[in-house]
């Protein structure tokens, strides 16, 4: 079984020697980050990124967290095409932190459903893995959050990775200076890697999707918190980077209650009712960008991902589900990102 969808299969045990040349953001205009690339223009090892090819997006009605979650995954997964068969499954939420008033994370019941859907179309392991990069108890979040309760509900392990065992793995590309990336032995060892962002906009990237939601991959006890060192190379550079070396399968966006306004923490909450599944990260996020009222053409990092990683093109992304125009539900964008929104 083929589980890697947009290049020549590389096994996610192998150490891949990153582009050679170093590129970095500079400031530019109100939206965002211009590329300042070195020589040779594409800062990406061609041996590990094809050209990105046509991908497939499920939009799915979802109006409340007591629906039936794990029904509507199993459609949208098969829709999709997904193939889980006998792999060992990582699912990735977001669950930065814990404030019983805000929807900051990834709703465990949408975690736990995810995780018996999978395991019912063939999964050999599912195991849930998280490093917050907020809170630096993840214990707190994990119980504070429900995701406990949730996952022994559905007999699925977790693993902390803030501490978890991890080794350096050389990145991919090179929009940092990192050069290579600690990774948790659980990423490494992973079939299938399923991000699973919540909704939301960004104070500094515009809006945080399946591609940013790879920061929780890095532990904490090497990058600090809230993750210091990425911060310090660049959001938008290490969004690339880190997704380059993650590299997720699939994508499952949790917006059925979503978060608007000044996210990824002190946003408002905001209901969409939507799930939306992705066999390719980077069409699910400029889909859910379009979906929450942005252009993904003006945020800065899907573009370029949209390079190398997946495609970003909504032209050649299968729209499967509900229509994208009519699922369009425009957000509160955070501030100093009101040149995003798109004109309809």
């Amino acid at each position: 079984m083929n589980h890697q969808h947009r290049g020549p299969v590389v096994s996610r045990r192998t150490v891949l020697r990153g582009a050679g040349a170093v590129a970095a953001f500079g400031a530019a205009g109100v939206v965002g980050l211009r590329l300042r690339r070195a020589t040779p223009p594409e800062p990406w090892d061609h041996a590990v990124f094809a050209p990105p090819g046509p991908a497939q997006v499920a939009i799915l009605r979802a109006p409340s967290y007591d629906a039936d979650l794990e029904g509507l995954l199993l459609d949208g997964l098969s829709v999709i095409g997904a193939d889980v068969r006998g792999a060992s499954v990582l699912l990735k939420p977001n669950m930065v932190e814990f404030d019983p008033g805000a929807a900051i994370n990834t709703d465990p019941r949408l975690v736990a459903a995810a995780a018996t859907a999978l395991r019912r179309m063939g999964a050999r392991r599912v195991v849930v893995g998280e490093a917050p990069g907020h809170r630096r108890d993840t214990g707190y979040v994990v119980r504070a959050s429900g995701l406990r309760d949730a996952l022994a509900s559905v007999d699925a392990p977790f693993v902390d990775m803030n501490v978890a065992a991890a080794s350096p793995v050389r990145t991919n590309s090179a929009y940092t200076r990192f050069g290579e990336i600690w990774l948790p032995q659980v990423v490494r060892e992973a079939d299938i890697i399923i991000s699973m962002p919540k909704m939301k906009t960004h104070h500094w990237a515009a809006v945080t999707l399946s591609l940013k939601n790879c920061f929780g991959c890095l532990p904490g006890r090497v990058y600090g918190w809230p993750k210091n060192a990425l911060h310090w190379q660049g959001i938008e550079p290490s969004i690339l980077d880190i997704a380059g070396v993650v590299r997720p399968n699939y994508a499952i966006v949790d917006g059925i209650t979503a978060m608007e306004g000044n996210g990824p923490i002190d946003g408002t909450a905001k209901h969409v009712g939507l799930v939306i599944v992705g066999d390719d990260p980077v069409a699910t996020d400029a889909t859910t960008a379009t979906v929450m009222g942005f252009d993904p053409r003006r945020v800065p990092y899907i573009t370029e991902a949209g390079r190398f990683l997946g495609q970003a093109d909504l032209d050649r992304i299968a729209q499967r589900g509900e229509d994208v125009v009519g699922a369009v539900s425009p957000f509160a964008p955070a501030p100093g990102f009101d040149g995003v929104a798109a004109a309809y």
